[in-house]
């Protein structure tokens, strides 16, 4: 696993991919990868995996052998098609990143609560996103503070607008795991400033920058993913 790429945001030409500000479409129910047959789910936390922007499901499916085998996964694809000729898919349009408001990210997010309201899970429910994925997992868990028990970010960042939400989100102070690579040039820095500031005030942190590394995943990142899904399931209150 050493040197693991996954798909995430995508910066071209030194600006971002135009999508446009249209609506957020629902998820499509049967493009999901699941680790276990519905038969086999029940009594098992489930860890809900969120691709970044310009990629798929079995991006991140890709991790499932090296996390622990306790979870059900279930890698759900996002709504959207890019702009001609990014691949894959996005959960919401990225021109104007930082100056826009958060009215997409939200509508985005909202998009994927409906789809875990579908799925009718009776157990604890986490989320590991990586880029525009992290920020989906970061947004639903502020949407919804008490649906989710962990959140696991990874180079993603935290969207700077206010929800009503964000003192109940400080109030219970979920476990979130946020890694970065800090070489990672794809993120824009006054976002991750935010997100610096921003993510010890409303949730319970876990956080690492990695050296050398760019807009990816590592083998140490990775080894840290592991440990803090190792103490989710030794500890699910915290």
């Amino acid at each position: 696993m050493s040197g693991l790429v996954v798909s995430g945001l995508v910066g071209v030409g030194g600006g971002w991919l135009d999508g446009g500000v249209s609506e957020i479409p629902d998820l499509d129910a049967g493009a999901v990868v699941w680790s276990h047959p519905e038969g086999d789910r029940d009594g098992r936390p489930l860890l809900v995996l969120l691709h970044g922007y310009g990629s798929h499901e079995q991006d991140l499916f890709g991790l499932v052998p090296f996390l622990p085998d306790a979870f059900t996964f279930a890698a759900v694809r996002a709504p959207l098609s890019p702009p001609f000729p990014t691949p894959g898919w996005s959960w919401f349009p990225i021109e104007g990143l930082y100056e826009r408001d958060s009215e997409t990210t939200t509508r985005a997010a909202e998009r994927f609560l409906a789809w875990v309201d579908a799925l009718g899970h009776d157990g604890p429910i986490g989320l590991l996103g990586f880029s525009q994925g992290a920020v989906i997992a970061t947004q639903a868990l502020r949407l919804r503070p008490d649906g989710f028990a962990f959140a696991v970010t990874l180079a993603g960042y935290a969207d700077p607008g206010i929800l009503p939400t964000d003192a109940a989100l400080k109030e219970l102070r979920p476990p979130v795991f946020w890694g970065r690579g800090a070489r990672d040039e794809v993120i824009p820095a006054p976002l991750v400033e935010h997100t610096v500031a921003w993510l010890p005030e409303h949730v319970e942190l876990s956080g690492r920058v990695y050296a050398g590394l760019a807009h990816s995943v590592s083998q140490d990142e990775l080894d840290d993913v592991v440990a803090f899904l190792g103490k989710r399931l030794d500890d699910p209150a915290g």
